[in-house]
């Protein structure tokens, strides 16, 4: 009878040795989980950034086109005032000039 106690006790630390062993390899198994999951969450937060970063990027190329697009059409602007200003002032000494021709031939 001896024997057989000794057996069955030898069994039983097999078995508690055994589940010792699964359960650490299930504590493993989700630690590891755990690790991919947080490393895919760490991905995705980055690719999030990196997505905002290239829209911000985006609209800021975006809005200084429209600067630059406004500061030509003002330029374009302020060159057709200036051209229309020289117009009149051309226009003005040609009708001074035409008025002193008629003045000079009423004095003749």
């Amino acid at each position: 009878m001896g024997e057989e106690k000794e057996e069955e006790e030898e069994e039983e630390e097999e078995e508690k040795e055994e589940e010792e062993e699964e359960e650490e390899e299930e504590e493993k198994e989700e630690e590891e989980e755990e690790e991919e999951e947080e490393e895919e969450k760490e991905k995705e937060d980055e690719a999030v950034k990196e997505e905002k970063w290239a829209e911000e990027e985006e609209e800021e190329d975006e809005a200084e086109e429209e600067e630059e697009e406004e500061e030509e059409e003002e330029e374009e602007e302020e060159e057709e005032d200036e051209k229309d200003e020289d117009g009149k002032e051309e226009e003005e000494k040609e009708e001074e000039k035409e008025e002193e021709q008629r003045l000079s031939l009423i004095h003749i």
